[in-house]
């Protein structure tokens, strides 16, 4: 019975993530900055091995990086809602994508503000829309490539696990 619990739990959790929140938010933490947050102030991640409108997180990764997608999303003041998109992943799902690049939740986060999947594993950031490159910018820049802070390093392959 407490597996049943456990397991409806995680269902609930996964089909929530996965398309209710309607609203964007650009959230501040002291030490990190901003970041951006859904309407109920969860934070927002990407995975430094996708690529813009490819996800690299499938199978047992969105266990633990359940997608973020809303179709009607409402963006904040301040931010060019044509950074906004959706793409189609290739098992069907739609995710909304920021620049290009897909957008997750972390299942370790379980109040607004948790930022528990920040730099987990080397791979996975929150979302700093000051300083998240597209692709194309990284490319012109000779070295600029780092790790956290909204940078994206050139994808690769594999969950970084």
């Amino acid at each position: 019975m407490k597996r049943l619990t456990m397991l409806a739990a995680v269902m609930v959790a996964v089909a929530l993530a996965a398309g209710t929140a309607q609203g964007m938010m650009v959230k501040s933490k002291e030490g990190v900055g901003d970041y951006l947050a859904d309407s109920k102030g969860m934070t927002l991640y990407y995975f430094k091995n996708d690529s813009p409108g490819m996800s690299a997180c499938t199978g047992g990764c969105l266990n633990w990086w359940p997608i973020f997608h809303s179709e009607d999303l409402k963006v904040p003041e301040g931010i060019d809602a044509e950074d906004f998109g959706t793409m189609t992943r290739e098992d069907g799902k739609k995710q909304t994508t920021f620049r290009g690049y897909p957008l997750y939740y972390f299942s370790g986060d379980s109040e607004p503000g948790d930022m528990k999947g920040q730099g987990s594993r080397g791979v996975w950031f929150m979302v700093d829309p000051g300083k998240f490159m597209m692709e194309k910018e990284m490319m012109k820049e000779e070295g600029g490539m780092q790790e956290g802070g909204g940078m994206m390093e050139k994808p690769r392959k594999g969950y970084g696990y």
